[in-house]
């Protein structure tokens, strides 16, 4: 339907992530879209302010924002699938990119350039380390699901736990470094030890 972006973009929390994981919580893609686009403007101010970068901070936010946009059409396509084998990545690689060029779609001429600037990488100037941030950023995310679950008693994510944070030691991002050696202890406290 022409100019149905928006409302169809806003559908996405009604998509559950961690399909094949027994969660003490749901999250849903909303969730994960806003906490990625935090986590993504902290790491490049991270990046600014002490390691001498030139980030463009609330760009890092908007590409973290509408990072998983496609997944609007395909669903969250839980992570053993999508990286089941090179074979399958490829497949599902050409389905995100029809799903952006469907979304590209429901806006009128005039605003696909500016939306097309944020869903098909690279999508600017700068962007690719910004690309980084973000990708950084949705490791982090997933982390900080899977200590809330751990600390909720749910085993279930303690694999994930495990295996997410040697993705993010692999990405050699420092600033994502700086983030776990200065913020991620908060997140294994209680609400009331946090002030």
């Amino acid at each position: 339907m022409k100019n149905s972006f928006f409302a169809y973009l806003s559908r996405i929390k009604f998509i559950d992530r961690w399909a094949l994981m027994r969660n003490t919580r749901k999250e849903s893609l909303s969730e994960h879209s806003y906490e990625v686009a935090v986590l993504a403007h902290a790491l490049a101010v991270l990046g600014n302010r002490r390691l001498g970068r030139q980030y463009d901070a609330s760009r890092a936010a908007l590409l973290g924002l509408y990072h998983d946009a496609p997944e609007s059409i395909t669903g969250d396509m839980p992570t053993p699938v999508k990286y089941f084998s090179a074979d399958m990545r490829a497949a599902f690689a050409g389905v995100e990119k029809n799903a952006r060029a469907q979304l590209l779609e429901m806006l009128p001429a005039d605003l696909r350039g500016e939306f097309a600037a944020l869903l098909e990488a690279p999508r600017a100037p700068g962007d690719e380390a910004l690309w980084g941030l973000v990708k950084a950023a949705d490791k982090l995310s997933a982390l900080l699901k899977c200590i809330e679950e751990r600390k909720a008693g749910n085993t279930e994510f303690c694999e994930a736990e495990a295996a997410t944070k040697k993705l993010l030691e692999g990405l050699a991002c420092p600033e994502a470094e700086l983030f776990l050696k200065d913020f991620l202890p908060a997140y294994e406290q209680p609400l009331d030890k946090l002030r």
